[in-house]
């Protein structure tokens, strides 16, 4: 990262740092510090162990306020899936991160500009990096910037699959016998098929649901039991 990258990753942050040399150290990697014996600190992993807890506890009180029906167990499943490595790489991706890394030698050549690990690191560094510069308040409005959609994605799929494990769960407070699935149509051409399924409990009949897959149809067919169990 040379001063005009810089700059152009300050615009497309809508950040601005005051101290240059700390936006700098987010983005080096103990390879490169390394290879240029740099001093042991010189890198950015004690921004990326700041940057970790800092995004831990915005999302998690973002989500404390957004979703007061939430429960514990579900509100600590969604925080995983949205701040888990491959949801930041994928986010550091669309901010070109892997252009501005400083990166040893070995690491270039095999590929980690582009690797999870070091993209999703990376992008906790520079939540680090904001977080000392400009303080919470700064740090807050960068996180929620880029993770309010992907909170919000996140949860609208999460839910979706989820719907199967929670059937099960409410049958197993009260039944010692499994649920079970059953595709009853398949329509359609090979490229656009429709199918139907049924989740029956103890030759009953719970819900009915339809989908673009018989997974799909799987978890239409468990929400719709689950919705019939709360009316």
């Amino acid at each position: 990262m040379d001063t005009q990258q810089m700059l152009e990753f300050e615009n497309k942050i809508k950040y601005t740092f005051s101290d240059k040399e700390i936006l700098f150290l987010a983005f080096m990697h103990s390879s490169f510090a390394n290879e240029q014996k740099k001093g042991k600190h010189e890198n950015n992993e004690r921004l990326e162990f700041l940057g970790d807890a800092v995004l831990d506890m915005v999302v998690s009180e973002y989500m404390y306020r957004m979703y007061p029906q939430m429960p514990e167990g579900e509100l600590t499943k969604l925080r995983a899936s949205v701040v888990c490595e491959g949801s930041l790489a994928k986010l550091a991706r669309q901010l070109e991160f892997g252009k501005y890394l400083f990166l040893g030698k070995g690491e270039e050549t095999t590929g980690g500009r582009n690797r999870d690990s070091i993209l999703a690191d990376t992008f906790e560094a520079v939540i680090g990096a904001i977080c000392i510069d400009g303080g919470m308040e700064s740090v807050t409005k960068y996180i929620l910037s880029f993770m309010e959609k992907e909170i919000q994605q996140t949860k609208d799929s999460f839910k979706m699959k989820d719907y199967k494990t929670h059937l099960q769960e409410v049958i197993q407070k009260t039944s010692r016998y499994p649920v079970k699935y059953v595709i009853v149509s398949e329509t359609g051409p090979d490229h656009s098929k429709s199918f139907v399924a049924e989740v029956h409990h103890i030759n009953k009949v719970l819900g009915k649901g339809a989908g673009k897959s018989k997974k799909e149809a799987e978890q239409a067919a468990a929400q719709n039991a689950l919705k019939k169990m709360e009316e």
